[in-house]
């Protein structure tokens, strides 16, 4: 999949079709909407017979009585229907929209993480945000555009019924405005997905530059990110543009033909009028049913919110297209968390990130994963933990392919520590909590020491209770505070990658005594950049691009320049790398 902005044309027949599944959701408000309609017709088009009933009755010296009183009733009828128009308008477009933002949220965060990673963020809030608002509306369309198509037929055959010539004179009229109207909706339509597409590129560009605001004000570049940000300003304005200019020679072509129509229309009346064949009452009939005919017109104009639905929700199938995270059914049996990788291939874009790779994870075991960049280290620890399928081969957790276990139950048994990890929750407890498996208060605290952050959380005003928003962290302190959550869930595997990144050295190292001690009963997978880290693993893997070069203790990997020269880089002034060679440092 593209990047937004060079994506394929959108498809427009799978937005009609979920356009049909999107309408089907504004509740009640859409049975509301359809009566009124019923009901609006039959007052619109009653009003002009019987607003000329009373003109004749008037005319006649006789007085209007109950004329003037159904007209009365008419008029509040309409100003009613009106009012449940715009109420149950916006109650349908509430309901239907809230449908489908649920429906793509839900479907993006179980979206398969490359696929998710295509688009943008800022591009992924306005397709959430406002354009399933844009689709969301498609019902109460389509049901405004029914009832202008409905009044407008209703017109033509009061005029019939008034005189047949005012039929045939409106009529022969009618091809010109429908060509006016098609010829509108396929200019529009390419505009509008032009200029949704543009937008949310925008949107994008601005999500990323606040994201590296501290970054922009150290390196003195905020003007250049402001132009950058606005460069697809020039186009917005051109669509836009081309959308109001498109819109404006629809209003101005369709007013020029009404109005001929209606003169047409009155002056045939006005002859009929003189030939005695219809009276005053009916002449002014005639000339409010033309005006009601004329919204045939609306009715096709229409298309242009229509088309504007149609193009939202282009943007919003892009979301729902994405292949997501399919789970079994199957509950894990007992096991100690071992992993095997049977002949696992990855690729991406048609190049392989990982390839050919056999080897058994065993349960309680210390597995630390090294490499140079791009190696395939990360592809590893997310096939480990299910956050990435291969595209051949399987992986087995306790004898069970990951994807034929519960979700409940993989999520529980696996636990994930990301190298920047996002906090979530209301307070620093809640944010260890996060997840399928809910521990209580007791296990928080012990996954908080374990992660060496119950001495900082202390310091916090209200301790392991301070709302994340009252809670200023290092980066190195949300780290913990994020492998406290990993270690508060796992109970058979745990995947570190590269976690130790940014935490300090008396930090890493009393988190590395936990792990080979505390949790010597789980399987843990770290992905490592340090010797000290490779050092303390009981086995260590090798990858060097995308395969296992080697599967061996650190001790008898360290004999290999090459695998010295991973770490070399790295080392700092202490020692380390001399005191891991001479098998000085601990691996209990």
């Amino acid at each position: 999949m593209s990047t937004p902005g060079q994506r394929d044309r959108p498809d427009h027949r799978s937005a009609t079709r979920l356009l049909l599944r999107v309408s089907r959701h504004g509740g009640p408000w859409i049975a509301v909407l359809c009566l009124n309609v019923a009901v609006l017709t039959a007052a619109e088009a009653a009003l002009p017979a019987v607003l000329g009933r009373t003109i004749d009755t008037v005319l006649g010296r006789v007085p209007p009585g109950h004329w003037l009183l159904l007209s009365a009733l008419v008029i509040a009828v309409l100003v009613l229907s009106d009012v449940v128009d715009l109420v149950g308008e916006t109650g349908a477009t509430a309901r239907s929209a809230s449908w489908l933002r649920h429906t793509t949220v839900r479907h993006l965060l179980s979206a398969r993480l490359p696929r998710l990673d295509s688009f943008a963020p800022g591009d992924l809030v306005t397709r959430i945000v406002a354009n399933t608002v844009d689709a969301g509306a498609v019902g109460p369309d389509v049901i405004a555009g029914l009832s202008s198509l409905v009044l407008a037929v209703a017109g033509v055959v009061a005029l019939g019924l008034i005189d047949p010539w005012l039929c045939v004179t409106f009529l022969a009229g009618t091809p010109v405005l429908t060509l006016i109207v098609v010829a509108f909706a396929k200019d529009a339509s390419d505009l509008m997905d032009r200029y949704l597409e543009t937008q949310g590129e925008i949107v994008g560009r601005l999500v990323e530059a606040l994201a590296g605001a501290r970054t922009i004000a150290a390196a003195g570049t905020t003007e250049r990110e402001t132009r950058r940000v606005l460069t697809p300003l020039p186009d917005l304005h051109r669509y836009g543009k081309g959308m109001w200019r498109a819109q404006g020679r629809l209003t101005s072509q369709d007013t020029v033909v009404v109005a001929l129509l209606e003169i047409a229309v009155l002056g045939v009346a006005g002859f009929e009028l003189s030939r005695g064949r219809i009276g005053p009452g009916e002449l002014f009939a005639a000339s409010q049913y033309v005006l009601l005919a004329s919204t045939f017109s609306t009715a096709l104009s229409s298309v242009s919110r229509l088309v504007r639905a149609r193009s939202a929700a282009a943007r919003v199938d892009d979301v729902l297209s994405l292949d997501t995270v399919a789970y079994g059914d199957r509950a894990l049996p007992p096991g100690p968390g071992r992993l095997d990788f049977r002949h696992v291939r990855v690729r991406s874009g048609g190049q392989v990130l990982l390839a050919d790779l056999d080897l058994v994870v065993p349960g309680g075991s210390l597995l630390a994963v090294v490499g140079r960049s791009g190696s395939g280290k990360s592809q590893f620890a997310r096939l480990a933990g299910r956050l990435l399928d291969p595209d051949e081969g399987e992986v087995l957790l306790d004898g069970v392919p990951l994807p034929q276990i519960e979700r409940t139950s993989l999520r529980r048994a696996i636990g994930y520590g990301f190298e920047r990890p996002v906090l979530i929750g209301a307070t620093l407890s809640d944010a260890i909590a996060f997840g399928t498996h809910v521990p209580s208060d007791q296990e928080v605290l012990a996954a908080a020491r374990s992660a060496h952050a119950q001495d900082f959380i202390d310091r916090m005003p209200n301790r392991m209770w301070t709302p994340l928003a009252d809670a200023p962290m290092s980066g190195g302190e949300a780290q913990r505070v994020g492998l406290a959550r990993t270690f508060a869930h796992a109970d058979r595997v745990i995947i570190l990658d590269d976690v130790a990144a940014s935490l300090d050295t008396v930090t890493e190292h009393e988190i590395s005594r936990a792990l080979t001690s505390a949790m010597s009963d789980l399987t843990r997978i770290l992905v490592a950049h340090r010797a000290s880290t490779a050092a303390r693993s009981d086995i260590v893997l090798w990858l060097e691009d995308g395969r296992m070069r080697e599967l061996a203790p650190h001790h008898e990997l360290w004999r290999d320049p090459a695998y010295r020269a991973l770490f070399e880089p790295a080392a700092d002034h202490s020692g380390e790398l001399a005191a891991v060679a001479s098998g000085r440092t601990s691996v209990a």
